[in-house]
């Protein structure tokens, strides 16, 4: 599902199909989900950010997906089976709140969720968080789960989850945006982390570097210069092949590879 910018400005979402994700894109001719802000005032001004999580058990897609309100950004969750109907539950966050996802199995029967709240208080920094929920309705437990650094760090503007979690034999991969604020403007790198397999509160490594950042031309001029953000990747459990798939400058998608293997043996070199 790829975030579309209308004319008008606000934003849907719309699927494209390809069968070796790569190339030979088949896009649907019209908006797949649009903001449905009569039935869903929160999504008035657009939905964007979708990520995608299959739930095997309830044998559907989870869509967590940001829908901007009159009061700020929020989280709202949709449920599929064919990417083409949508049962939309609405709200699972207050605003402001963004970039979330879903972990694909429970834990201790409890759904998790990664987020990202923005605090109002100035000088407050915008941190990676965890909640928890026995429905996917009431959420509680909130926890910060990873903060943004200080000083001259890429990740010290504020951070916030990319992908959906990835589950590996060592860990919970997390690939997450980080964000520097210069002179120039802000730069959005990807940086690395690793959580337990059964406790995600638990964070094994995170990486000081950033592993992923604008270097080309079309990632450095667009809509918002100076970005690479991803909400989705697929990793193909044969080859260890990860495919990452973001937005550059927020005016293109890219696709971007690598190897799991090599990325958690980096991630171990790299890590604090």
């Amino acid at each position: 599902m790829v975030r579309v910018e209308g004319r008008q400005g606000a934003s849907h979402l719309t699927v494209a199909r390809s069968t070796d994700g790569a190339t030979n894109w088949r896009i649907d001719r019209s908006p797949t989900m649009t903001p449905l802000s009569g039935e869903h005032p929160e999504e008035v001004w657009g939905i964007e950010d979708p990520r995608i999580v299959w739930l095997p058990d309830l044998e559907r897609y989870a869509i967590t997906y940001t829908a901007y309100s009159r009061n700020g950004p929020l989280v709202a969750l949709a449920m599929t089976s064919d990417f083409k109907t949508f049962d939309r539950h609405g709200p699972i966050t207050a605003p402001e709140d963004k970039d979330a996802s879903l972990f694909p199995r429970r834990f201790d029967g409890r759904w998790c969720l990664v987020h990202r709240p923005v605090p109002t208080t100035p000088g407050s920094k915008a941190n990676m968080w965890l909640s928890f929920s026995p429905d996917l309705k009431h959420w509680g437990d909130h926890m910060v789960l990873m903060e943004a650094r200080d000083g001259s760090a890429w990740d010290a503007g504020k951070i916030g989850l990319s992908p959906p979690p990835l589950e590996t034999d060592e860990g919970w991969l997390v690939v997450y945006h980080g964000v520097r604020n210069t002179a120039s403007g802000a730069i959005y790198r990807i940086g690395l982390a690793l959580l337990d397999l059964d406790d995600p509160r638990r964070v094994i490594r995170r990486a000081t570097d950033w592993v992923f950042g604008p270097t080309e031309p079309y990632e450095f001029a667009g809509d918002i210069p100076n970005v690479v953000f991803s909400c989705g990747m697929v990793a193909d459990a044969g080859s260890g092949e990860l495919r990452m798939y973001y937005g550059a400058a927020d005016t293109r998608i890219g696709l971007a590879t690598a190897n799991t293997g090599e990325l958690l043996d980096w991630l171990r070199i790299s890590a604090a």
